[in-house]
């Protein structure tokens, strides 16, 4: 979740939406083009529009889009953070026919991510605002309330979200983002929403979050001090270690979801700029993904996902301009991991 303005924020709580507490939130194969066989590159990846997905909602001042998530049947989900009351906050895209219609809306979320479950192929939710995650059938129907309440003594403000092979889930805790202090948390839900296990704390606003390619660790990005810590973990599940991974020269901008292809390169959000950062698992930059200069209104690149088996990639780009979806061509392959968020 980004750091909001003020405005969509007493927007957001007129319309009952976030706590008070809260002050911020192709399937083509093969060498992209522009880059080495090995995907090694130091250079631009130019972006190009696909369509614009949502308008700046009046109710609350702004559009966000995030949660980019391919369904195995080849639909793209994304979630729009800011939509109010009655206003699509999920929506189904055929990227082919290039439609978007919306499938689920309710008078309280304020869905921040989107992720399909390998145990039981529904659509899970983090509700920033409530601090709880949601499931959906992949249609939109059937809501229910996976996990609500504490971990370990405290409530989360649950950012993304990251399965492992087994079905249990690795959330983004983004708490004390509005007092700017360094409570962030990674905590471990499993697959059946009765346990929550704290596996890191001292996070500077944890945000994005994804397994590397071979499920040993996890990838965490900190929005408030622009780096990417490492995560490894044992056979359980449980932290074995953490490190400062990568330090994010952003500006202004500021880190925000993370995916991963299948040769393990990172695809890094920012917002505050539309673009989206690429690293492989070493920390060598490899590209900056931008959004054409002439694009105007645009100032997030908030999320990715890449074409399971493909190198065609999605992102969510957004700002007073509306909500768009752009497309570019990866480094590597898309996986599960490669749904960011």
């Amino acid at each position: 979740m980004r750091r909001l303005p003020p405005r969509p924020l007493a927007a957001l709580a007129t319309a009952g939406l976030l706590a008070s507490a809260v002050a911020g939130c192709g399937t083509e194969s093969g060498a992209p083009g522009g880059l080495s066989a090995s995907g090694a590159t130091t250079g631009t990846i130019r972006a190009h529009k696909v369509m614009q997905l949502t308008r700046t909602h009046e109710e609350t001042g702004m559009t966000l889009l995030e949660g980019p998530a391919f369904h195995p049947d080849g639909g793209l989900f994304v979630v729009d953070v800011t939509a109010p009351p009655g206003k699509p906050k999920v929506l189904r895209v055929d990227v082919r026919r290039k439609t978007v219609r919306p499938v689920h809306t309710d008078g309280r979320g304020a869905y921040t991510s989107a992720q399909f479950s390998p145990y039981d192929g529904r659509l899970y939710l983090t509700d920033y605002a409530h601090g709880e995650i949601v499931s959906l059938a992949p249609d939109g129907g059937d809501p229910r309330t996976f996990f609500a309440g504490e971990a370990d003594g405290a409530r989360m403000n649950p950012d993304d979200i990251a399965f492992d092979e087994e079905g249990h889930l690795y959330v983004s805790d983004s708490r004390g983002l509005s007092e700017g202090a360094a409570h962030g948390r990674v905590v471990r839900i499993d697959r059946g929403g009765g346990k929550a296990t704290v596996l890191a704390d001292g996070l500077a606003a944890t945000n994005g979050i994804s397994f590397d390619e071979a499920y040993r660790g996890l990838w965490i990005s900190e929005l408030t001090e622009n780096r990417i810590s490492y995560l490894r973990l044992g056979e359980g599940g449980e932290a074995a270690s953490r490190h400062t991974a990568i330090r994010v020269d952003g500006g202004i901008a500021q880190t925000d979801s993370i995916a991963v292809d299948a040769d393990g390169n990172l695809y890094q959000g920012l917002h505050g700029r539309p673009a989206i950062v690429v690293y492989d698992r070493h920390g060598e930059r490899l590209a900056t993904v931008e959004v054409p200069a002439r694009a105007e209104g645009l100032d997030s690149a908030t999320n990715v996902a890449i074409t399971p088996g493909g190198t065609k990639a999605y992102m969510t780009v957004s700002g007073p301009g509306g909500g768009y979806l752009y497309t570019f061509d990866a480094l590597g392959k898309g996986t599960r991991q490669s749904n960011g968020g």
